[in-house]
């Protein structure tokens, strides 16, 4: 088995992934937020 090195594994796959999921829940939020506004002043 290889010897671990902190600072020596490749995360930018991660970093894209994690960069991905911020980005979709954030889009997410708002969508529902305005979701929500939409109901309140229809469903009034």
């Amino acid at each position: 088995m290889a010897e671990y090195k902190p600072g020596e594994m490749d995360i930018r796959a991660q970093e894209r992934t994690f960069a991905g999921f911020t980005r979709f829940v954030t889009i997410s939020v708002v969508v529902i937020i305005c979701f929500l506004v939409f109901l309140a002043l229809v469903g009034g």
